[in-house]
């Protein structure tokens, strides 16, 4: 019978003394601190809170240092959250593994596990989040102050050299002949305007040369005639003749050296109507032509034509005759300076971007037609424009969000309206953000994570007591009419 008190005596007493420490480390922190004011508790069971490292009574696993929360004074906002004895307050309970899963009275999680108290100090208004500045350390969070400054933008795009139409000349046989000699003889030879082409022979073209010369010896003749009528018929013969040869492009110089000389030439000679580059050529030396054959194609390659395209949401920002910079793959230290010449007023529907024309330059012939070249178009600036790097920014599709910093931990949630992106990686905000303040630049997908779940939390809080309050309302209305 003593043997058997004595067990029992021993097994109470082990009982108390778990309990007793037990509940010291979760309802009494402050009793609960060893020497030096650290504290240690459960991973899986936070309601676990001890003086000294060991394993936690309920499931043996290793204890972890506890963080110690702000205190009162130090978190003067939180003060009404506090009861009048000293005591925090509890706002809900949370099972450990699900922060989603949350009830307004001790007990049970869904996975079995012992819920822990969120008190009222820990629950952010609204959607704001409040994290430990340490673990802001830990999380690698970084700020950047909101600007007001000139924007900048610049539209990057790949573009391909061609030829200036407007500098193409096509050389063509308005009289049917023979090509007699070739004086330029292959494609891509550069030519002077003036410069003698071919020289063609044609029937009609002798026959002229002979009126030509009949028509100027009438009028030597007949020049000093006293009959008016006579002298201008001369004259008009003379010039109708001379016309001609003209029409057929002819030369000056061949129809002076035709009056000097006074001796019908068998060929005559087609020159370049200006400086370039033959680009195409039907000439043949022998070949028998007709009238309105293209002979060559000239370009002048002096000034060239840029093709670039653009996405249309970027269409607003490029003008005629705005700067543009290009520079060559192979030559990456030369930048070449040019305008928008001309913007092209219809969307291409299978790649849906818009065609912009461009004209730089080219001195030294160092563009080429066919070449690719990396192209900047230069956009007006927008004076005071309020900007923030782009990866403050979260996209989500519907909204755009930044973080604002509050201090001691504290970030708000923003929504804003933003615009367009420079090249050095900054966007344009239109409103939600006023200049100097202090947005997350890094690290913000996990606060808008726990943004999102306190705002899910109160939700679910509201809802409950909405319910609550209900069945109060329904209790009271049945005990009146009873």
């Amino acid at each position: 019978m003593h043997f058997k008190k004595s067990i029992l005596l021993s097994f109470l007493a082990i009982a108390i003394s778990s309990g007793l420490l037990i509940s010291c480390g979760s309802d009494n922190h402050d009793s609960a601190k060893g020497e030096d004011g650290q504290l240690w508790t459960c991973g899986m069971h936070p309601e676990v809170i001890l003086d000294e490292p060991g394993q936690c009574p309920k499931c043996g696993m290793n204890l972890v240092p506890l963080k110690i929360q702000e205190t009162e004074a130090e978190q003067p906002e939180h003060t009404e959250a506090k009861k009048s004895d000293g005591e925090r307050k509890i706002k809900y309970w949370q099972a450990p593994m699900n922060p989603s899963e949350i009830y307004d009275k001790p007990g049970k999680s869904a996975m079995g596990m012992d819920l822990i108290p969120v008190y009222e100090d820990q629950v952010s208004s609204g959607s704001a989040v409040r994290i430990d500045p340490v673990t802001v350390q830990n999380m690698g969070v970084r700020t950047a102050n909101v600007e007001k400054t000139d924007f900048n933008r610049s539209i990057r795009t790949i573009g391909k050299i061609d030829y200036n139409e407007e500098k193409i000349f096509i050389v063509s046989s308005k009289i049917s002949g023979w090509i007699e000699k070739l004086y330029v003889n292959y494609t891509g030879k550069p030519v002077r305007r003036g410069q003698p082409l071919l020289e063609i022979y044609s029937p009609d073209l002798v026959t002229t040369q002979q009126e030509y010369l009949l028509a100027l010896q009438n009028k030597k003749l007949i020049g000093e005639t006293q009959f008016a009528s006579i002298r201008e018929g001369a004259e008009s013969l003379l010039n109708s003749t001379r016309q001609r040869l003209l029409y057929w492009d002819i030369p000056e110089s061949a129809i002076k050296e035709l009056e000097e000389s006074g001796e019908v030439r068998k060929t005559l000679k087609l020159e370049s109507p200006a400086n370039g580059v033959v680009i195409h050529k039907n000439a043949i030396e022998g070949l028998h032509i007709k009238e309105g054959m293209s002979l060559y194609q000239i370009a002048d390659l002096s000034t060239i034509w840029v093709y670039v395209s653009i996405y249309d949401n970027e269409v607003p920002w490029v003008r005629v005759g705005q700067s543009a910079t290009m520079e060559l793959s192979y030559s990456p230290e030369k930048v070449l300076e040019g305008k928008v010449d001309y913007i092209y007023p219809y969307l291409d529907e299978r790649a849906r971007d818009v065609k912009v024309r461009l004209e730089f330059p080219n001195p030294g012939l160092d563009l080429k037609p066919g070449m690719f070249a990396n192209v900047w178009i230069k956009t007006p600036s927008i004076e005071d424009a309020i900007v923030v790097p782009s990866e403050a920014v979260i996209r989500s599709g519907q909204r755009n969000l930044v973080f604002v910093t509050r201090g001691n931990g504290r970030f708000e949630p923003r929504e804003v309206r933003i615009g367009e992106e420079s090249d050095n990686g900054k966007v344009r905000i239109l409103s939600g953000l006023l200049e100097n303040e202090e947005v997350v630049i890094s690290a913000q997908f996990m606060l808008d994570s726990e943004s999102r779940l306190q705002v899910a939390i109160q939700k679910m809080l509201q809802e409950k007591a909405g319910g609550g309050m209900k069945a109060q309302e329904k209790n009271n209305h049945e005990s009146h009419v009873h």
